[in-house]
C-alpha cells in the first residue's frame, strides 16, 4: 500500500532517508516534550521523530495517508489528527503545553503555516520545516539583502532563523520544479517586543508593501506628525532597517500618537 500524491493539496513526498533523519534531528528538544509534524504523507520524517524522546504527533488533512499512517504506524495512531493546521486549535489537544513544529510542508501554505506559528509564539519553542528554497532564504535573510521582507523581519523578531541546507527536486515524488531548503526557528530567550506588538505587524507590512519607498511615505496612512516624519530613520527604506530599528520604529509611532 502507499499513498498517491495529490496535486491541490502540494504533496511531493520526500523519498531519500538521510535528508529526513537530518530534518528531524534539527530540533534539541530542549525543554518540552511535544512535537507536531505537519503534512506526515507516509511517514518518512515520522520514523525518525518517533525514535526521539519525545511525544510525536502529526496532522494530516489527506485521508490516504492518515489510512497510510494508522495502518503502518501502530504506536502513533492515537496521536494522528485528521485537520486542516491552517483551521485547527492547537488547544484541543495540547491544552496549552508547548511544542515544536516540524514538516516537509506544501508550498502552497508554507507561508500561512509560519505565520500562524508567529501568532502562537508563546507555545511554540522550536521550528523546523522545509520550504520552497527562495522563501526559505527571505526568511533568513538580513537587512540590505535584496530579498529581506515582511516575512523576515516578523519572523526574526520573534526567532533566531538559520537556513540549514537545501535539498534538490530529485528526492521528490513528485519531483518539484524548484529547490528546497530547511530552515530551523529558535525562540529568542527572550521574545517579547518592547512596543505593541499588534502595531509592529502593521508597520512592518506597510512598509514593505512599498519597499521601494521610504518609510516617510510607505507609511502616509498612519498620519504621522511632521515632526516625526522629520526624523532620519523616515528617510531610510524598510529593506535597510534591522529588526530592532523596526521596533525602535513602533516605538516613536506610539509615542507619537499619544
Amino acid at each position: 500500500m502507499s499513498v498517491n500524491p495529490k496535486k491541490f493539496l502540494g504533496q511531493h513526498f520526500l523519498k531519500d532517508e538521510s535528508i529526513a533523519e537530518k530534518i528531524a534531528d534539527s530540533l534539541s528538544l530542549e525543554g518540552y516534550t511535544n512535537v507536531l509534524e505537519i503534512g506526515p504523507g507516509m511517514g518518512v520524517l515520522t520514523k525518525y521523530l518517533l525514535k526521539k524522546k519525545a511525544t510525536t504527533y502529526v496532522i494530516e488533512i489527506d485521508r490516504e495517508s492518515v489510512a497510510y499512517l494508522q495502518a503502518n504506524y501502530l504506536n502513533l495512531a492515537p496521536r494522528i489528527i485528521e485537520k486542516d493546521f491552517l483551521k485547527f486549535d492547537l488547544n484541543e489537544v495540547f491544552k496549552g503545553e508547548p511544542l515544536a513544529i516540524i514538516g516537509n510542508f506544501p508550498y502552497n501554505i508554507s507561508s500561512q503555516i509560519l505565520f500562524k506559528t508567529l501568532e502562537l509564539r508563546d507555545q511554540i519553542p522550536e521550528f523546523s520545516g522545509m520550504f520552497q528554497k527562495e522563501v526559505a532564504q527571505r526568511i533568513c535573510s538580513k537587512e540590505g539583502n535584496k530579498v529581506y521582507g515582511i516575512l523576515s523581519v516578523l519572523t526574526q523578531a520573534f526567532y533566531n532563523a538559520e537556513y540549514l541546507f537545501t535539498v534538490p527536486p530529485t528526492v521528490f515524488n513528485p519531483p518539484p520544479r524548484v529547490d528546497s531548503g530547511v530552515l530551523r526557528l529558535t525562540r529568542k530567550k527572550d521574545f517579547r517586543l518592547a512596543c505593541d506588538e499588534k502595531l509592529f505587524f502593521k508597520v512592518v507590512k506597510a512598509a514593505f508593501q512599498q519597499r521601494r519607498k521610504t518609510m516617510r511615505n510607505s507609511l502616509k496612512t498612519f498620519d504621522l506628525s511632521d515632526n516625526l516624519k522629520a526624523n532620519v530613520i523616515f528617510g531610510r527604506r524598510p529593506e535597510q532597517l534591522q529588526v530592532q530599528e523596526f521596533v525602535e520604529l513602533t516605538q516613536l509611532i506610539e509615542n507619537d500618537r499619544k
